[in-house]
């Protein structure tokens, strides 16, 4: 049962209230001002409900108020700036709401603060400056958000920071070299922005450093060999952007390593000997470079090592004997004498950029023609009757196998059971040929989609080797446009997979809604158009073996909040590498396996 929160009204008169906590409930509606009146609150928690509407401005007379939690909620418009006459708090939680406007440059009265979650919403501006003054500052999240701008310097003052996550925006300029100021730093995450410049040298002093991610940028220049310094580093990503030069063999030296990825950048030179020293390796990725010379044979003799992709390079000789049994070698697009293992892809693919290009310039020019077909099928549906639609981790043993490779943080088998209640219905938000769609909040409050098989595609699965192969060669997909593969899990009472999460659901829920249709304005289409053409592309041909989705529908383009597209449910990818052993084990729609091709994604869109 719903319930309004305008009960708080009369909670006004509670002056002498402390403690308020009104979590994983079912309230609606908005946070009433008279909360305001609740001087002596010293924690507050509303997380998890329905409430929408703006934050009060009188949450500001709360000057006692030590915790305030909003998060998951329908919260929108701007964080007001009377949230600085709460100059006792210590923790504040507005993620996962639809908050909107600047951050507000009065945050830096808040100097006792030591968390700051903002993630999971529409801020957008820059970083206001003050935040350096937040001395006190040991977590700050704000991922996911329009937020544009520079780093600003004065970041580097918070030398208590242990966690700086500002992915997934629109963030550009250099990275500063202030923030080696953040002695006490184990995770920097600044991936997908628009950043520019080199990597600071300055890097290399944040030397309790765990984690960096910087991929998806426009980074240039050399990878600085003061990395080699941060030796407590276990996941180091650099994918796609634009560094030069060699790899430098002082990153060696980084030995706890798990996970170093390079890919899709401009190295060159040859692999450092010295890999063999990164004895906890477990995944490399140093493919579409321009890396020379021999494979060394040290890389196979790491003992950890599970899959190694140096794809699209230019280095030649023969592969080492040791490096030949790698489980998942990659190694097609190179120079060597000698035939390459069955494990890789057979000839290098034209460059996808051209093909992209290709197709896009023949499918524009439809779009006038295809407007039309659109204003009659938006005329039809009027008519008819309205139709509501119903970050990696080391391998974690639990049960029969449980593994997760490209999530942020630690996620076990429980965390999964727990989340959804053993998938209780009531977090189910689709069913399709092949099995049902969980919605699950991990504790780390971080929402993931986790897509439980039918049993009678498990009783089927003649050999779960080849499933755990399959499911750990689509988890290396990085593409923008693909939906993320987290992980899977083989349990002797259900199987499931691990999605990122995408909001908004599927194009055909939107289509289906005309108040949602509008939303998709042409330049949303079009830009859809555009990233689906390169995600399917990159399928086709960046993909070492190459994937064919074979079930690109409407119901398997899905959206996230900004409505981008992206290509999800590989429920009848079939993995090319042409060999007759491999086989496609799970069923997708039955009865249609579609072109693949970029005018039947149009269409959708259009």
């Amino acid at each position: 049962m719903k319930l309004e929160v305008q009960f708080l009204q009369t909670l006004g008169h509670l002056k002498r209230l402390r403690s308020l906590d009104l979590s994983q409930n079912k309230l609606v509606g908005p946070i009433p001002s008279s909360v305001g009146h609740l001087t002596q609150l010293t924690t507050f928690y509303m997380h998890s409900n329905l409430i929408n509407g703006s934050i009060p401005l009188e949450i500001g007379n709360l000057n006692f108020l030590q915790v305030l939690d909003l998060s998951d909620n329908k919260l929108k418009g701007p964080i007001p700036s009377t949230i600085a006459g709460l100059v006792n708090l210590t923790s504040l939680s507005l993620k996962y709401n639809n908050l909107t406007g600047s951050i507000p440059s009065t945050l830096d009265h808040l100097n006792r603060l030591t968390d700051l979650e903002l993630f999971e919403n529409k801020l957008l501006g820059p970083i206001p400056s003050s935040v350096g003054h937040l001395t006190q500052l040991t977590t700050l999240y704000m991922y996911s958000n329009l937020i544009n701008g520079s780093i600003p310097l004065e970041i580097g003052n918070l030398n208590f920071f242990q966690v700086l996550d500002l992915s997934d925006n629109k963030l550009e300029g250099p990275i500063p070299s202030t923030i080696a100021g953040l002695v006490n730093l184990t995770s920097l995450s600044l991936e997908y922005n628009n950043l520019t410049g080199s990597i600071p040298l300055t890097l290399g002093h944040l030397n309790r450093l765990t984690d960096l991610e910087l991929s998806e940028n426009k980074l240039v220049g050399p990878i600085p060999s003061s990395l080699g310094h941060l030796t407590q580093l276990t996941t180091l990503n650099m994918y796609n952007n634009k560094l030069d030069g060699p790899i430098p063999p002082e990153l060696m030296n980084c030995s706890k390593l798990r996970i170093l990825i390079l890919g899709n950048n401009l190295l060159s030179g040859s692999i450092p000997s010295e890999i063999g020293k990164l004895q906890e390796l477990n995944y490399l990725d140093l493919s579409h470079n321009l890396i020379n010379g021999k494979i060394p044979s040290q890389l196979g003799e790491i003992r950890r090592i599970d899959t190694v992709n140096l794809s699209m390079n230019s280095l030649s000789g023969s592969i080492p004997e040791s490096v030949k049994k790698v489980p998942l070698l990659y190694v097609s697009g190179n120079n060597f004498e000698v035939e390459i293992p069955n494990t890789s892809a057979n000839s290098p693919p034209p460059h996808h950029k051209k093909i992209v290009t290709r197709l896009v310039a023949i499918i524009l020019p439809m779009v006038a023609f295809l407007a039309l077909i659109f204003g009659i099928l938006i005329i039809r549906r009027r008519r008819d009757k309205r139709v509501e639609p119903a970050e990696t981790e080391e391998i974690t043993k639990c049960a029969d196998e449980f593994a997760i490779w490209n999530y942020d943080g630690r996620i076990t088998f429980q965390d999964m059971i727990e989340a959804t209640e053993d998938f209780d219905i009531k977090y189910c938000i689709g069913t399709g040929g092949y099995g049902s769609v969980y919605r699950a909040r991990l504790p780390s409050g971080k929402v993931v989609a986790l897509k439980k098989l039918h049993r009678s595609e498990t009783e089927e699965l003649a050999s779960l080797e080849s499933f755990r192969n399959e499911a750990r060669l689509l988890s290396q997909i990085r593409h923008r446009n693909i939906v993320k593969l987290y992980g899977f899990c083989l349990h002797e009472n259900c199987m499931f997979l691990i999605y990122e999460y995408m909001e908004m659901g599927s194009l055909l829920c939107i289509l289906r809604i005309d108040e949602e249709a509008v939303g998709l304005d042409w330049t949303k289409r079009v830009n859809g158009v555009k990233g689906m053409a390169h995600a399917l592309s990159y399928l086709h041909h960046d993909c070492t073996p190459p994937i064919v989705h074979r079930d690109i529908s409407s119901n398997n383009v899905l959206l996230n909040s900004e409505l981008e597209a992206f290509v999800a449910d590989f429920g009848v990818a079939r993995l090319l590498n042409f060999d007759s052993s491999n086989r496609t084990l799970l069923a997708g729609t039955y009865g249609y396996i579609a072109p693949g091709n970029l005018l039947a994604i149009l269409l959708l869109l259009l």
